[in-house]
Formats: C-alpha cells, structure tokens, sequence
C-alpha cells in the first residue's frame, strides 16, 4: 500500500452504519417538538412543541417513509435506514437555519418575521440539493430521475405551508366547502406563517431549481477527471464505498468489476500428510493479494482457503500489492478450484532440509526444501516493508529456481511496518535496491537447498482461533503453527490472521522461539529442552517451551480487519505479551503433535480478474483529488449558488 491508498483507505473512519429508521424517526421528532418550543409562541408549551412537530417533524416523517419506495420504484436503491437518516440531517439543517435566522431577527430591529420565512425558503431549497446530491449518489439516477424523491421533504412543508397559510384565499381559487375544509386551515395555524404569500412558493420552486442545477454542475465537475481515465462514475465508487462500510453490501464490487482487467496468477500448494495418506497440514499460495477491504473482493480469502483444507491450512502473503486485489468475491472460488487442482497433482516426497536463513542488504528468507521443491519466507524485518509488488516476487522465484530448486513456495512474511506513516509505507517496487537483496537472498537460499542433505521429517501442527475479533487486528483464523522437524533441526512457522505487524514484534517472538532472547540483565532467557538437551524458551508462566532453531512469523494480510481502520496491525489493539503467551502455547501444543509426514508441492495457474496495473494508484489518486479539491469546489458552487439566491430576492422584492 502507498501513502496514497492509505490515504483514501484512511477515509473509512469517517464512515458509520445507519441507525435503524425508526430511530431516526423517534430523534427527529423529538428535534422537532424543542424546535417548537423554540420557534412558536401559542401560549402553552405543549401546544409549541405539538406545532413544532407538525410542521418540522411530519414532512422529516414523510419523507423517512417515502423516499425508498419511490427511490427504488424508479430505479434506485436507497434503505429505510438511510432515506431516514438523510431527512433527520435534513430536518437539523432546517433547524439550524432557523434558529440561526431567529437569532439574526432578534438582534436586528430592521429584520423581522419575513426575513426569517425567507431564511427558510434557502433552507428548504438547501434541503432539496443535499437530498439530490445523495440520493445521485447512492442510487445511482439521473438528475431528473433523483429529482423526484429527493424533492419530497421541501415539497411536504411547502404544502403545509400552502394549506395553513391560507394562500389559496390569495390565489381566489374556488371549489366549495370541502377545498375550504382541507386547503384551507388558516385559523388553526401559528402566528408565524401569516407572512407566508403566494410568490413565496413560486421564489421557492425557482431556489429549488437553481440548486438542482448548481448540484448537476458539481456532479460533473467532479466526474469528468474519473470518467476520461477509469471510464467509471465516481457516484459508482461513493455508492459502493459507502453501501460496503455503512451497510455491509457487496455494491463495490461492481464497480470494481467495471475497472478489473484479467490475469493470470500462479498457485501454488504445499502440503503435509500423514504416512496412512490423511492430510495434515497445507499451505495454499495464490499469487494475489487479499483486498481491498472487509470481506470485498478477496479481502476474506484466508479464511475461504481454510475451509477448503482437509488438514489445517496456512495460507500466508504472497509476494503482490493492491494492483492485484481481485475485484469480487467470486473470483475467490477460481484460486480454490486451481488450488484444488494443484493440490491433486502433488507428487510427495519423504525427505526435507534442514531450514537456512540468508541475509542480503534488508531481506532475510528462510528456505526449506522438500525433494526438489522449495519453501520461501521473506522478510524484512527490522526495517518497515510493506507488500512487495508481483513481478519483483516472480523474478525471486525466479532466481531461487535458476539456482537448482524446481517448484517455489516464495512468500512474503509481511511482519513489520509502521502503519500509514511514511511517503512510501516500505513499498517493494521493481528496481528498488530492496527487490534485488530479495533476488540475490532467494537466488543464495535456492543454491543452498539444493546442496543440502535431506533426512526424514515429522510435522507438529496446533492452531487457535483466538478470543480476538477482526477490530483487534486478527481475523477468524487466529494464530497457527507448523513445526517441522528434520533430523534433530526444528523450524517453527507462526501465522497471524492479520494485516501486518507492529515494528519489533516478529523480532520478539523469533527471539523466544528460538532462545535468543535476553532478560534484564543481559543473559538469554533459556532453559534446556528435556527431549532434545538443546535450548528452550522459557515461557511467560516460568513453564519452558521446546525452543526452534529456527522460526518465522507470518500474517495473512487478510483485510478484514480493515474493514473500518485503514491501519490495524497486529500488536496495534491486542497486548502484545497475550500474542507472546499464545504462539509460545501453540509452538508447546505443535512440538507434541509432531509425527512422520510426507511433503510435496505443486503450482497451477488461474485466470482472473484484479484491479490491474495502476489502477488501484489511479483510483487512490482520483479519490483524494476529490476530497481535497471537492470541499472548495462545493464552497464555490454553494456561493455562486446563494449569490444567485440573493439576486432572485432583491427581484422579487422590487
């Protein structure tokens, strides 16, 4: 991820989900019964907040109820929920606007009763474009189209207005008793609207129409940019962003698919199984990367590939960035039916290496080979590394096999970054100095595999799904290990459901499980391992752990935890010395579980569709320009807007 995408990723703090409709309802008819008090003078406060209530409160009511059925009656797709939080905003600007009028008028000797009717015919017109704007936005109309449940709250009290004002008196329509009876309540009504003339409904239909049109204005303005360069709405992005995080929809993803371009993308598995043929343990790799967010696109993949293992399943980072986030959910099941394949053609072999660990520049990987397959684990920690981009890990590979391995596992442990700070957030780009130390580390770790000795190896696998929930930075998969001994060698493999880690933490665990670890005056915190006489960790409860003479700490990158914060590490909200206890009981649980396995690998590949080269830094870039630049242009066009406004005053007045 580049600042820029953690920039527009940052954006999903400000997003809520809508409260339910009737809760809306209940607040904005409490609103309107103080507004009441506040704006009539009936002699009883009842009687004020009864008036406030119907006049503010019933078109807020109307139009939480109706908007929707006429919304999605012409096309669109707006809740309950939503149509009635968006009257409840509009019934509080409509109350802030008056009050600010009121206030105004009191202060004012010259100012009276019909500059704050007018007041409010800018705050009804005010309404209607805030309600077009969204209703475009969220269900994805034409202006006309959107027009006409978006006008249904000014339009409500225009009516009240009109029927308790006694304009028809004005206009000298007849139609006997009955029109007298409902069109005409002029007595029942507060002192307030005896100002109220026939023009004024005219001055409000010509306001309504000049906003209508300086909101068209903006909508274009905004679109052109996003329309010439993704062939896209930026109305399509806000909807689906909004719908995904506010409403858990999969609206998104459409749009997504509208920008995707196709690729084809290697998956690999490696996987362990018991001598009677059962499966144990497999590590799943598809070559994508599993965003953007929530459970869109491939953001649950983890988890999707865990469900397809018959024995515990690992699926860890590949080496590939935003560009290759897949743009919906069902083309999950493609990788799954390819790492199914794969899996079927695995040809298993008895023997292992020992595990390496060689350093070039900033990346350091521990190999593993099993025949004449190899496992890769890359990472850069200490310093911050974030994703590593697709073609910079296909030429690791790449090199690994030039150096006499044949099939590779390369994966990108993804275990150390500093969040969304930084210009580049520790990106890993072709032709950075960072892609050749992993080549040149993954070309050394390749030749040192193949001229290694194999001996017989067992596997000792343990997981737990953890109390943590995806807001705590860990998905539904919790923390997994694999112990994978080789002769009396043990590697320890630990994954965490996760995006990323906080700095320092992978170096933590490494240095308990393997014993390196220092305690506060100096010395290593070791004991010995009563099964091997070789050094163990010592664990947070004094109990010791059977220590590995090597190990690594992976995440998923699953994105579900994102789903609200852009940045949301592991180690971020949980305590780290919890995550401490857990991999050190699970490395315990994994050490006792050991028993013979055999081991083999195998690549296929799958064609689908991600975002495509750019178009995630394309999408990121467009959408803060937007936001950046949106906030001055509305300022402009509300400006040019009430100027307009005021013009139409001064000529209604003369």
């Amino acid at each position: 991820m580049t600042a820029t995408q953690g920039d527009l990723a940052s954006l999903s703090r400000f997003i809520f989900r809508a409260p339910r409709w009737y809760a809306s309802v209940a607040f904005a008819l409490l609103i309107a019964a103080v507004a009441g008090v506040g704006a009539f003078d009936a002699g009883f406060v009842l009687e004020d907040a009864w008036q406030g209530v119907f006049f503010i409160g019933v078109p807020t009511v109307v139009a939480s109820l109706l908007t929707t059925p006429v919304d999605r009656r012409l096309g669109g797709q707006l809740t309950y929920n939503r149509s009635s939080l968006l009257a409840l905003t509009c019934e509080a600007v409509i109350v802030a606007i008056m009050a600010g009028a009121g206030a105004v008028a009191v202060l004012s000797a010259r100012l009276g009763q019909q500059f704050v009717f007018d007041t409010l015919i800018v705050g009804l017109a005010s309404v209607f474009a805030l309600r077009l704007l969204v209703v475009m936005a969220v269900s994805g109309t034409p202006v006309l189209t959107a027009a006409v449940p978006a006008s249904l709250q000014t339009g409500t009290a225009a009516v009240l207005f009109f029927i308790y004002s006694g304009t028809m008196k004005y206009l000298h329509v007849g139609g006997g008793p009955i029109a007298e009876v409902f069109f005409n309540r002029v007595e029942e009504a507060p002192r307030a609207l005896n100002v109220v003339e026939a023009q004024d409904f005219a001055l409000l239909a010509v306001m309504c129409l000049v906003y209508g049109v300086a909101v068209w204005a903006f909508v274009k303005f905004i679109d052109r940019p996003w329309k010439r360069s993704l062939d896209v709405s930026v109305l399509d992005f806000i909807r689906g962003f909004i719908g995904h995080i506010a409403e858990g929809t999969n609206e998104l993803e459409g749009f997504f698919e509208d920008i995707g371009e196709e690729a084809v993308v290697p998956v690999t598995v490696l996987a362990f199984r018991r001598k009677d043929g059962s499966e144990k343990a497999r590590f799943v790799l598809p070559m994508i990367h599993p965003g953007p967010m929530g459970e869109i696109g491939g953001g649950n993949l983890p988890r999707r590939v865990a469900e397809s293992a018959e024995g515990v399943a690992f699926p860890p980072h590949a080496t590939a960035g935003h560009d290759f986030n897949l743009v919906t959910e069902r083309e999950v099941d493609e990788l799954i039916a390819t790492a199914d394949e794969a899996f079927e053609n695995i040809e298993y072999h008895d023997t292992a290496t020992p595990s390496v660990r060689v350093q070039e520049g900033d990346a350091k990987v521990v190999g593993q080979a099993f025949g004449d397959d190899a496992l890769l684990v890359a990472t850069y920690s200490p310093e911050f590394a974030d994703d590593v981009e697709y073609a910079v890990g296909l030429s690791a590979a790449a090199e690994a096999r030039s150096a006499g391995v044949d099939d590779v596992m390369l994966v990108d442990a993804h275990n150390c970054n500093n969040g969304l700070e930084g210009p580049n957030l520790g990106h890993v780009y072709p032709g950075s100095e960072r892609s050749f130390d992993m080549m040149q580390a993954a070309a050394e770790s390749g030749g040192r595999l193949a001229d290694a000795e194999q001996a017989p190896m067992r596997l000792g696998v343990a997981w737990d799904g953890t109390e943590w929930e995806p807001r705590d930075g860990i998905g539904p998969l919790g923390v997994r290990v694999a112990m994978l001994e080789v002769g009396d060698h043990r590697t320890a493999y630990v994954l965490v459901d996760g995006n990323n880690m906080e700095p320092g933490l992978r170096d933590r665990i490494v240095a308990r499980l393997t014993g390196d670890e220092e305690d506060d005056d100096g010395d290593a915190s070791t004991v010995d391992d009563p099964e091997t006489d070789g050094p163990a960790a010592v664990a947070t409860d004094g109990a010791p752990v059977p220590a590995a003479d090597e190990a690594e700490v992976m995440t998923t990158d699953t994105h579900i935890v994102n789903q609200v914060e852009a940045s949301n590490q592991v180690g971020e909200a949980i305590d780290p010395d919890e995550l401490v206890a857990v991999v050190e009981r699970l490395v315990a649980e994994a050490a006792a579980d050991v028993e013979p396995v055999e081991a083999g690998m195998a690549s296929e590949r799958a064609e689908v569709t991600v975002f495509g080269n750019d178009r995630t830094e394309t999408l990121a870039s467009h959408a803060n320009a937007v936001i950046s630049m949106g906030a001055a242009l509305a300022a402009t066009v509300v400006l040019a807007a009430m100027a307009v406004s005021l013009l139409i005053f001064f000529l209604a007045a003369s």
